[in-house]
């Protein structure tokens, strides 16, 4: 059976949501939450990217991070899944808390349970991509092997 999470929950598993507040390093630079570090991502080196790296709350992040108002970097979607598996493993390398809940889940499917992605998540439909979950999966398999 699937363990579900997302971000407007509550329950044992909603830190591993981007929005949890776990902060780590990464690149220099702390951020407060790994949707902090993602949006970011999309406007390198601009004072964009560090306006989102301020924001209040993972909500403004990502709010900033959508904005068109400024360009996105051309490369976004072929970098941006490499960018969050970066940003999800330092998070759970740096909590212990959390990473051993990780290692907890065993071999279960981890689903991101939120009804309008289906890139990132399952989609209210169930027929969504689930990116964050696999590369949550990626991560704990790594960890538990140590590399």
């Amino acid at each position: 059976m699937p363990i579900l999470f997302y971000s407007h929950t509550i329950g044992p598993y909603v830190a591993f949501s981007n929005f949890s507040p776990h902060p780590f390093e990464l690149d220099g630079a702390t951020w407060p939450t790994v949707e902090h570090c993602f949006q970011a991502a999309k406007f390198p080196g601009t004072d964009h990217a560090e306006a989102i790296c301020l924001a209040k709350s993972p909500r403004e992040a990502k709010r900033l991070g959508r904005s068109r108002a400024h360009p996105i970097r051309p490369n976004w979607d072929d970098v941006r899944d490499d960018v969050m598996r970066r940003a999800v493993r330092r998070k759970f390398e740096t909590h212990a808390d959390i990473r051993e809940l990780l290692l907890s889940t065993g071999d279960e499917e981890l689903v991101e349970d939120a009804p309008r992605d289906y890139y990132w998540c399952r989609g209210a439909r169930g027929t969504g991509k689930n990116r964050l979950g696999v590369i949550l999966m990626g991560v704990r398999a790594a960890l538990r092997a140590g590399v």
